[in-house]
This record gives structure tokens, sequence and C-alpha cells, in this order.
């Protein structure tokens, strides 16, 4: 039987934490940032955690589950 492959885009846009929920980053930060405001940018940097209602299809994807 062949081996499963985790999904690459996922692979390279989530992240585990230690106590299993995945991390990811906020989208709108990597162009057109001038008509942004500063608070707006500043906001998008920090990382934040996945809905509990995408979390399940996204494991899945990363093959975690």
């Amino acid at each position: 039987m062949p081996k499963q492959k985790t999904n690459s885009a996922a692979k390279k846009r989530f992240k585990l934490t230690g106590t299993g929920k995945l991390k990811r980053k906020h989208a709108f930060h990597s162009h057109i940032l001038t008509k942004k405001t500063t608070k707006q940018k500043r906001n998008l940097v920090h990382s934040s955690t996945v809905h509990p209602t995408n979390m399940t299809r996204i494991k899945a994807l990363l093959r975690l589950t």
C-alpha cells in the first residue's frame, strides 16, 4: 500500500501547538500595505489559532487524525 501524503499547502501554513491546537498566520499582510493603517498592520503580525469548526478539516489535511 502506498503511504498517505500530507497536504503540502497545509504543512506550510499551520503549526501544531503543545496543547494540540493549530496556529495560523493572519491574511492580508503580504502586500498592498500602503492603504492599511498602522494599527491594522500591527494586529496582523500576531498569530492566532484555527477556529474549532475548521480544526478537523485541517487536521485531516495534515494527517493528524
